[in-house]
């Protein structure tokens, strides 16, 4: 658990928001104050539930929510020293994610926000990610739209070009596997414990890149789609030719390193053809913005950095704890939905799917009494 921020807890500004994150196997909550400045966060991780199993198993999360959600907002607001008075609206994750953790998260904010007499605000996640850039001090000078972003996560790869608020137009997506599910699978074939992203990334780091030719899905093709079950295909067979058993550390370390170099190649290959897609569409921006989980990984960073700056672009990468599920970003995307006047529906249903373009992201202000 995470938990702080106290030298501030006394500068308060008015339009708090709270922000609920529940979409998968992180449960948080975070307190932003109305111009950004982050008043208390916590995230309590469910690895050690889920470990055991593999795999996130959904009706484990869905309860682990329900449990910890109201004692970790009363410790948030015990952090930050307010009550429910100094809070503008309640924001929490309504889509996409797991049915179930959405619903206790969405349900828990919309008690808060009828008991309280506040605004309730569904918050698309993806949106959240899309807009975490633009805290104030994450960005030198901040971030303006448009952007280009790159999501990768474990459910999600895709470029999208971020124009506005609510103004979301898809480049480019995974035709298969997200690059997180494809690190995961292939930790699982190596005989990684879970969650399998960090566990490869740190044998990676002992392996030959150079070991094992693997193929680059797409590499070189038009557009800025994506795909990675050929490569993890490929992985499964290079694991088949083993004797059978636990695989040698060196060999392992090896598929390790050539996986990762393989979509590390290829993130950074669709990421060269999507900034050309993009800057001639807005020829004045220059900003790529990568978010998710796996933009966590050092060595995808460093090519994207690369990247980035041969065609001029600067890349912003927030902090690692903010790449993963947070709900830092649920209450800075439910501040802009506030200064922009939409505010939020109670009838607001949670949905396992809500892409980004979908029309109802499109804003709607709502007249202001």
């Amino acid at each position: 658990m995470q938990i702080g921020h106290p030298e501030i807890k006394d500068r308060l500004v008015a339009g708090a928001v709270l922000g609920i994150e529940s979409s998968c196997d992180e449960t948080a909550v975070a307190l932003l104050a109305g111009d950004g400045r982050i008043l208390a966060e916590t995230v309590h991780s469910q690895t050690g539930a889920h470990a055991a199993f593999g795999g996130v198993v959904p009706e484990v999360a869905a309860r682990a929510h329900l449990t910890h959600l109201a004692p970790l907002t009363e410790a948030v607001l015990a952090e930050a020293g307010v009550d429910e008075t100094a809070i503008a609206a309640i924001a929490a994750t309504s889509g996409p994610g797991l049915i179930g953790g959405l619903i206790v998260g969405a349900n828990f904010g919309k008690g808060l926000a009828l008991a309280w007499g506040k605004p309730f605000l569904p918050i698309n996640h993806l949106e959240a990610h899309a807009l975490t850039a633009r805290l104030p001090g994450l960005a030198e000078g901040g971030l303006a739209f448009p952007y280009l972003l790159l999501l990768v996560s474990g459910g999600h790869c895709q470029f999208v070009a971020v124009e506005g608020l609510g103004r979301y137009r898809v480049l480019g997506r995974t035709l298969d596997d997200a690059a997180g599910e494809a690190f995961d699978k292939a930790a699982k074939l190596l005989g990684l414990a879970w969650p399998g992203g960090p566990a490869l990334e740190r044998l990676a780091a002992e392996g030959d890149p150079r070991a094992m030719a693997l193929p680059r899905p797409l590499l070189g093709r038009a557009g800025c789609d994506f795909s990675f079950s050929g490569l993890k295909t490929a992985l499964a067979q290079a694991v088949a030719g083993f004797p059978p058993g636990p695989l040698p550390r060196t060999a392992a370390a090896d598929l390790a390193a050539s996986f990762q170099a393989a979509v590390t190649d290829v993130l950074a290959d669709r990421t060269d053809h999507a900034l050309a897609l993009f800057r001639a569409r807005h020829p004045g921006a220059a900003s790529l913005v990568i978010g998710g989980g796996v933009a966590a990984n050092q060595a995808i960073r460093a090519a994207l950095t690369t990247i980035a700056a041969r065609q001029g672009f600067r890349l912003i990468a927030p902090p690692l704890r903010l790449c993963t599920d947070n709900a830092v970003m649920v209450a800075w995307a439910g501040i802009e939905r506030l200064r922009a006047g939409a505010l939020g529906d109670l009838a607001h249903a949670p949905r396992p799917r809500w892409p980004l373009d979908a029309p109802d992201m499109a804003l709607t202000p709502t007249p202001v009494a």
